[in-house]
């Protein structure tokens, strides 16, 4: 199969599947004249990186999971545990957003919005102290 192909039926561009296999996440087979050869092994791949980065995973987390994915001892443990690290990391990052949301509504609640040139909202952002 080809990478154009490939790239309509996974749902990618080209260029993130040759930047993929240029990483070491796949490994297509080269026939000859130096064309890749796509098989159903790097559609399952390709497949799950795409999800895994949907889900938020770095690279080097696709790269772990690629490789639980293959190993056949794998534990089901070491995959669950890596997607627990990906949640607190949400969790995290949720907590980081809902703290700058709220320092921001306080204050664009400070602020007239009308004609005016004064704004509390500038005057608060040149200050030294966190918002």
């Amino acid at each position: 199969m080809t990478i154009s192909s490939v790239a309509e039926q996974v749902g990618m561009t080209s260029k993130a599947i040759r930047y993929y296999e240029q990483i070491g996440l796949i490994k297509p087979e080269r026939e000859s004249n130096g064309y890749r050869i796509y098989e159903e092994r790097q559609l399952s791949e390709l497949r799950l990186i795409q999800r895994c980065r949907h889900l938020g995973f770095s690279l080097d987390e696709c790269r772990d999971l690629l490789a639980l994915y293959h190993n056949k001892q794998r534990h089901s443990r070491d995959v669950k545990k890596l997607a627990v690290e990906k949640i607190r990391d949400i969790d995290h990052r949720v907590a980081q957003l809902l703290s700058i949301k709220s320092s921001l509504s306080l204050l664009a609640d400070q602020c007239q919005g009308n004609d005016n040139a004064a704004c509390p909202i500038l005057q608060a952002l040149v200050q030294k102290r966190d918002v």
